[in-house]
């Protein structure tokens, strides 16, 4: 089983439309409501692609309880704590003559002590089943680097775990000792360096086994603190279309190559082709058919230094 921690979920609501002008009223359709979050994104590909997962999350108010109604009706496995405050809300505009996706993410409410102390016992709780963890994703305001490290290390204890997130809680995931998937802009606003090379470098030196860097239409990267070069894998041609939950399908696949025993080369043919395949799909958490094609096409190398982007 891979366990899918995500402490702040949201309600994605997500609207298409031909255009969008600033300072002006626009018309929609009623739009699409999904449980979010990128736990759950992970979730639902692995689910997609036949691994069994189970998620833990919190959920309050009327927009958690629209969000708890939509995830039962998916199968998926779920744990979900109650908590008194209202569940985030993620709005998605993607004007399509644009090819734009404007998003707007609300930050969330902050736990009480009994309820970040219930999320904490039943992600412990789970972890004895869980054979890879997944931890992704934004952590509810106030939230301390004591808390969130108190997840990691449990998590890397009991299985192989990797971990999405950004900021100082990054940095702090590196030290836990947790496999890291930032992309290229969360890298270098959390390490403080526009060089992605000493940006990867210092989450090596603070004890993350390897690092897993993606950069949009640039592929992803591959470095560790064993394994000698840099392994890249990209797409020749960049898919057009709405990258809305791309890197959530990337940590799906990491994941389920840590599950399946892949090496290096499989790991990130398997995650750009599950990554870019998203990007065909109207929303987060689902690969498309392609993605077995996608994968014969994906370029795969070893570098002896990071190209410029």
């Amino acid at each position: 089983m891979i366990l899918c921690l995500t402490p702040n979920p949201a309600l994605d609501l997500s609207y298409t439309l031909q255009h969008i002008d600033l300072d002006a009223s626009h018309r929609v359709d009623t739009g699409h409501a999904q449980a979010g979050g990128k736990g759950l994104n992970v979730a639902r590909v692995l689910h997609q692609q036949g691994y069994a997962t189970r998620s833990v999350l919190t959920a309050g108010g009327i927009s958690g309880a629209v969000l708890l109604e939509e995830l039962e009706s998916t199968g998926l496995p779920f744990s979900a704590i109650a908590v008194s405050g209202a569940t985030r809300r993620s709005m998605a505009f993607h004007a399509l003559s644009q090819q734009q996706s404007t998003i707007f993410n609300e930050t969330g409410h902050p736990l009480s002590l009994d309820e970040g102390e219930a999320l904490l016992e039943s992600f412990s709780a789970e972890l004895t089943a869980a054979q890879a963890v997944a931890i992704c994703g934004s952590w509810p305001p106030e939230t301390t680097l004591e808390y969130f490290t108190q997840f990691v290390r449990r998590a890397v204890e009991s299985a192989w775990t990797v971990v999405d997130t950004s900021g100082a809680l990054l940095l702090e995931a590196a030290r836990a000792g947790a496999v890291l998937k930032p992309n290229h802009h969360e890298l270098r606003q959390a390490t403080g360096t526009s060089d992605v090379a000493q940006g990867v470098a210092k989450l090596l030196r603070l004890g993350a086994p390897e690092v897993y860097l993606s950069a949009g239409e640039h592929g992803l990267f591959h470095f560790s603190a064993s394994a000698a070069g840099i392994a890249h894998a990209f797409l020749p041609t960049a898919l057009p279309g709405n990258p809305t939950g791309a890197g959530d399908s990337a940590v799906a696949a990491l994941t389920a190559s840590a599950l399946d025993g892949a090496d290096r080369e499989q790991t990130l043919r398997r995650a750009v082709s599950w990554s870019a395949s998203t990007v065909l799909m109207p929303t987060a958490g689902a690969t498309h058919p392609s993605h077995a094609e996608l994968f014969e096409q994906v370029n795969y190398a070893l570098l002896e230094s990071v190209p410029d982007f």
